[in-house]
């Protein structure tokens, strides 16, 4: 059995910590949308640590914020999508270059596929509201949030601004 590396534990902890600070008092909030920056630290655990760790720290993060501070009943859909957007950060930029092309693939996929189409449909199962009429207002707060997702990334991964958690540079994977 692998020994549990305690660096890597407790700086996903403090991701997870930032990740729910940020989602649930730092951002934007209406019933049927929010507008976060709660997307960089699951996007750190996934350049450092890879998908998996990536996806179960944005579930953990989304159980545990959902727990501490409710804004609705819980839904288990989010944090599948919760999940899947950690995955997907970390399939498309763990080990990989930090390129404009992986960076933007990511987050199409996390904005169009999984924000846009999943979560639109949780919501409509949710509230009970039909789905094309929940699209608009959700259709412009992602094409307004992708491309500021994009140059956030891009910037937390820019040599201009490097930074190291504890030792553990995002630019030379740490080879645990």
């Amino acid at each position: 059995m692998k020994k549990p590396n305690v660096k890597r534990l407790v700086l996903t902890a403090m991701l997870i910590a930032i990740e729910i600070v940020l989602t649930r008092f730092l951002s934007i909030q209406t019933p049927i949308l929010r507008i976060s920056f709660g997307f960089l630290p699951i996007t750190v655990i996934a350049i450092l640590y890879g998908p998996v760790y990536a996806g179960i720290g944005a579930a953990i993060a989304d159980l545990i914020g959902v727990m501490l501070f409710p804004t609705g009943a819980f839904f288990p859909g989010f944090t599948l999508t919760a999940f899947l957007t950690g995955v997907t950060y970390g399939i498309f930029l763990y080990k990989r270059p930090k390129n404009l092309i992986n960076i933007c693939a990511a987050v199409l996929i996390v904005t169009m596929v999984l924000h846009l189409a999943l979560d639109t449909w949780w919501v409509q199962l949710l509230t009970g509201k039909g789905y094309i009429a929940l699209l608009p207002a959700r259709i412009i707060k992602n094409f307004i949030m992708a491309p500021i997702q994009v140059f956030c990334i891009r910037m937390t991964v820019s040599e201009r601004f490097r930074f190291k958690f504890s030792g553990i540079s995002m630019y030379e994977h740490a080879g645990d």
